[in-house]
Formats: structure tokens, C-alpha cells, sequence
């Protein structure tokens, strides 16, 4: 006991001298060992927090009215709107994928992010410009009484050229900042661990105050029709997220990329192959393990299951005679901790795409809600609410829920197990994020109802042709904010807890792509039910006149089909099997918690 005092006062002291470095193998810009006092930790945390919701907010300074702006500016109907708003939304999040790639293989997290950012301003200054020039004619045009007239095909292939910018920009971008983030804080150190676990919630709190500042000031002013401001104003502040960014250069940590995953994962797969009618033995006792550490990821342990892939690390007599000559073949023989990598991937992509369910209902708050709420009573006094600026109860939900569950029902939680564990492990989190996303389903589909009860059926233009207040939209936008924080705070650590260390982006990575994927089957199941619905010459549940239609079934079919996608969840998550890493802080401890 004497002695752990000392070893303690020591290593204290060498903190307090700055000479200790990180345990997790980060670098600093240089190349060198991370000192653990003069790099990372909270000072780059909170630069990249701030960087996050600079740049969300010019994002969604975008994003937020873009259906309005296509139906107003560009002349679109509504379900070809909302369409065109999924399918750039989903294209965000595609990209998502290349800057994942490009991080983990060759660039490294900081210079993605850089790149990317770059890109992100370069879109938004475009479009700025060529809506301020072009597209906003005449001057002055783009409000709900004042729409534009037509355009030429060049000005509008501007446009897309600019807004698909955008997208490329801020999904390459968003991953890799998460991750990068994260890298800040070394999980094999007690009180840097507990950081990382809360970096998550802030992260995404840090989004949401960002989306609150586009969603309400930049919201107002775009809907009534100032589209310049709104854009230059999202441009000025991408712009200074990205010197921010670059001001905290020196005090970032780093991992260094480890090459192509697509070929190491390609390889266990050709190798397992190759020896497909081996005998194997029972257990991984016998399985070729790396005697020379590469890099600086840490091993991942043997575990059982997908065991057809083992072969790829069993050592047959042609390997051991390779060997012998000094020759290895990494097509025909892998590590074991290669074939881990490519097993937790496998694990990973039942419980991703079960939440490809979930952003479908998430990304009806940028489109069918704004809809619905145009329709509904937006006037208090004099004063008209923009509909979009509705989404403010979703940011405002997701503040108070990140507060309620980190100081009031994670400490409960852990009471009542009467443990050291974290309370709600993330797969069950997610799995009440499921439950809470089809209670606004259901929550939206009775304020529809009571919307169209108090409806004029024959108007031109139905805005505001309801006498419902749109303020009755609270509680759908209270739910999806409450959802968000169970969902997507927990898909974020899930991913990046669970990925190899080489494959930290792409783990990100796979919840934007989750967001991606979300807004296509969206755009599919928009166009179904119209052209189901619109057979006979009915005018199908979501018509350009809202009063004729039932959005309110939308919602209920989105309700039973997320019920399913629970369900369907549940099992899966109780298959589920956490990565097994060598050294990983309390890692031993926690692995039976991943279950429902």
C-alpha cells in the first residue's frame, strides 16, 4: 500500500511537471508521444466543441429552410420538395463515408477535417453568391407572398453544383471531428476515460445549440424571404469555426492513419477462402498472432463466432513453410487481431441498420413538420412564426434531456443496479431512443388529425388555412429531441467504443451514414405512398393542398413500422457480442453490459 502511495505522488508530480505522456499511443503534431498536460484533454475539447457548433449552425443555416426555399425560390410542389431536401440530406451523410475512408487510410483526422471545412465554405460562399445574384429575381422575391419567378438551367445548376458542395464539405467533415474529437481524451486513463464518455453528450449539445441560433434568427429571416443574409451569415460563421479550428493546431493529439481498411478486411475474407476445406481446431489457441507491433493499436482478443473466418488465421503447413523462408503472404495468412476487425464489423451491421428506421422518422422534422406546421395557425398577435423555427423545441428537448440524463437518471440508473457500471449501457439507450420516436410518430398523427378537423378543405394557397395553433406541434418536436439524445448521443459512443482503433472514423462515420440511408428510404416511402394513394384520382396522403390529404396516416404507418424495427432490434441487440481489446480501460469489466 506504501508502495502504490508513492508510485501515485510520482506520477503526479510527473503530470504536474508535463512529462507524462498519453498511454493510448496519440502523437502531437510533430510525430512524438502525446504529453499528456500540454495536449488534448478539455482546452482542445472545448475548440472543438465550439468549432462544431459554429459550423452546424452554418449548416443548417441551409438546410433548415431549404424545402421553403425550393418551393418559394424554385418553384418546386411539396412532395417534390420534400424529395429534393431528403436526397441532399441522405447525399450529406454518403459522404460521410469518403472522408471516414480517407482519415482512417491515409490523411489522418486533422487534415480531413481541414480539407473538408475548406470545401464546406467554398459551397456556401457559392451559394450565397448565386442566390443573391441569380437566383432571388426579382429583388426581393422569396416570401410566402412574394415567390420567385422562373430561372434558367444554368442558374439552377449553380445552385445544386453549390448546395452538393455543401454536402460533400460538411459530410466528409462531421465524422471526423466526433472522432477527433474523442482522440483528445486517452480512455486508458481513469478521469480522461469518464471525459471521453461526456465529450459525446456535449458534442452533440454543442450541435444543437448551433442549429438553435440558424433554426430561430437565421429561420426567421429566410422565411420572410432575406435569403442573402441568412446565407452570407452561415458562410461567416463556417468560416471562423474553420481559423478556429486551425488556432488550436499545436494542442491537438493525433493518431497516425493506418492504411487501406478495404484491403485488410478483403484480405481475411480471400484467406478464409483459400482455406475453406481446412479442419480446424476447437479453440484460438493456434491462431497466427503478430510477434511485431506495427502500430500503436492496441489487440484486439480472440473471440468466438463467424468462425468460418478463423481460417484465415490458422497457420497451415505452406504458411509455417513461407515463414521459414522469411516470406508472408497477406492474402493467404492474417493475424488473429485482423480477422477481430473484420468480425466487429460484421457484429456492428445488424445494430446499424436497425437505425436506419429511426432517421427516417428523424428527418421528417426538416420536411413533412415544416409542412404541416406552414399549414397550421402561425400567427400570435401580429407576429408569424416561421414554421421551420418550430425545430427550436427539438434543440430545446435535446438540452434538457442531455442534463436530465447525465445528472439525474444515469446516477439513478447506477443505484439501482447497485453497481460501478454506467448506468444505461448505449444499445439499451438506443433502444428507448426506438420506443420514444414512435411515440412522436403517434404524437404527430393526432395533431394532424385535429389539423385537418379545423381546416378550410377549398383554398389556393393553405398556409395557415388551419385555425390549429402550430404551437401543438411542441410535444412531437419535445419527443424527436428526447429520442436524439437516448438515440443518437448512444449510436455515437456505441460506434466509437465498439470499432477497431484503426477503423474510429468509420465508426462515426456509420451513424451519419444511418442519417443518410434514413433520408432515402424516406424519399422512397414519400413516393410509394403517393402513387399508391393517388390511384382513382384521389389526391393521395400528402398533396400539394395538405387539407385534402392524410399526413396523418404517414405518421401512424411510420409509428408501426418503427414498432417493428424495435422488435427486430431487441434481438438483434441481445446477440450482440462488445469487442474484447487488450488494455482497454475497465473494458473486462463492462462487456457483459452490452444488452437489452
Amino acid at each position: 500500500m506504501a508502495c502504490l502511495e508513492v508510485c501515485n505522488e510520482v506520477k503526479f508530480k510527473e503530470d504536474e511537471e508535463g512529462t507524462t505522456n498519453t498511454l493510448d499511443g496519440s502523437v502531437d503534431m510533430h510525430g512524438r508521444p502525446a504529453i499528456r498536460a500540454k495536449s488534448g484533454r478539455w482546452v482542445a475539447g472545448i475548440i472543438i466543441l465550439v468549432n462544431q457548433g459554429l459550423a452546424t449552425l452554418a449548416f443548417f443555416g441551409v438546410g433548415v429552410n431549404l424545402v421553403l426555399f425550393l418551393t418559394r425560390v424554385l418553384q418546386q410542389n411539396n412532395a417534390t420538395a420534400a424529395n429534393s431536401v431528403s436526397k441532399w440530406t441522405g447525399t450529406v451523410y454518403i459522404f460521410s463515408l469518403v472522408g471516414a475512408f480517407l482519415s482512417d487510410s491515409y490523411w489522418g483526422r486533422y487534415k480531413t477535417c481541414a480539407i473538408f471545412q475548406i470545401i464546406f465554405v467554398i459551397g456556401l460562399a457559392s451559394l450565397s453568391l448565386s442566390s443573391q445574384l441569380f437566383l432571388l429575381r426579382p429583388k426581393g422575391c422569396g416570401s410566402q407572398e412574394n415567390p420567385c419567378g422562373t430561372h434558367q438551367g444554368y442558374q439552377i445548376a449553380l445552385f445544386y453544383l453549390s448546395i452538393y458542395l455543401i454536402a460533400l464539405g460538411n459530410g466528409g467533415y462531421q465524422p471526423n471531428i466526433a472522432t477527433f474529437g474523442a482522440d483528445q481524451f486517452d480512455e486508458e486513463d481513469h478521469r480522461e476515460g469518464h471525459s471521453k464518455v461526456a465529450f459525446f453528450s456535449y458534442f452533440y449539445l454543442a450541435m444543437n445549440l448551433g442549429s438553435l441560433f440558424s433554426n430561430t434568427i437565421l429561420g426567421y429571416f429566410e422565411d420572410e424571404g432575406i435569403w442573402a443574409l441568412g446565407f452570407w451569415a452561415s458562410t461567416a460563421s463556417a468560416f471562423a469555426a474553420l481559423v478556429l479550428f486551425l488556432i488550436g493546431t499545436p494542442r491537438y493529439r493525433h493518431f497516425k492513419p493506418n492504411g487501406n481498411p478495404l484491403a485488410r478486411f478483403c484480405q481475411v475474407l480471400v484467406a478464409a477462402v483459400k482455406k475453406g476445406k481446412v479442419n480446424m481446431p476447437s479453440g484460438g489457441e493456434e491462431l497466427y498472432t503478430e510477434e511485431k507491433k506495427e502500430s500503436s493499436n492496441r489487440k484486439i482478443l480472440y473471440t468466438h463466432g463467424f468462425k468460418f473466418l478463423d481460417r484465415a488465421a490458422y497457420i497451415s503447413s505452406r504458411d509455417l513453410d513461407n515463414q521459414k523462408q522469411g516470406l508472408q503472404d497477406p492474402w493467404r495468412l492474417c493475424p488473429i487481431t485482423q480477422v477481430e476487425e473484420v468480425k466487429c464489423i460484421l457484429r456492428l451491421l445488424p445494430i446499424w441498420l436497425c437505425t436506419i428506421l429511426y432517421s427516417v422518422v428523424f428527418t421528417q422534422m426538416a420536411s413533412l413538420f415544416v409542412e404541416q406546421g406552414a399549414a397550421m395557425k402561425t400567427t400570435v398577435s401580429n407576429f408569424r412564426i416561421p414554421p421551420a423555427s418550430m425545430s427550436s423545441f427539438d434543440i430545446l428537448s435535446v438540452a434538457v434531456f442531455i442534463f436530465f440524463y447525465r445528472r439525474i437518471l444515469d446516477p439513478l440508473v447506477s443505484r439501482i443496479k447497485k453497481s460501478d457500471s454506467k448506468g444505461l449501457t448505449q444499445l439499451q439507450r438506443m433502444g428507448i431512443g426506438l420506443v420514444i420516436a414512435i411515440l412522436a410518430m403517434v404524437s404527430a398523427g393526432i395533431v394532424e388529425c385535429y389539423r385537418l378537423k379545423y381546416a378550410k378543405k377549398e383554398c389556393t394557397h393553405c398556409d395557415g388555412s388551419s385555425t390549429l395553433s402550430i404551437f401543438w406541434q411542441i410535444p412531437q418536436y419535445a419527443f424527436i429531441g428526447a429520442s436524439e439524445v437516448f438515440m443518437y448521443v448512444g449510436q455515437l459512443e456505441f460506434f466509437n467504443a465498439q470499432a477497431p482503433d484503426g477503423l474510429k472514423s468509420f465508426g462515426s462515420a456509420l451513424c451519419m451514414t444511418s442519417i443518410s440511408l434514413g433520408n432515402y428510404v424516406s424519399s422512397l416511402l414519400v413516393s410509394m405512398v403517393m402513387k399508391i394513394s393517388t390511384e382513382d384520382h384521389m389526391p393521395g396522403w400528402i398533396p400539394g393542398n395538405l387539407n385534402k390529404g392524410h399526413l396523418d396516416r404517414f405518421y401512424f404507418l411510420l409509428a408501426a413500422l418503427t414498432s417493428i424495427d424495435l422488435i427486430v432490434y431487441i434481438a438483434c441487440a441481445k446477440w450482440y457480442k462488445c469487442i474484447k481489446l487488450e488494455g482497454r480501460f475497465e473494458e473486462n469489466e463492462e462487456q457483459e453490459n452490452f444488452k437489452v
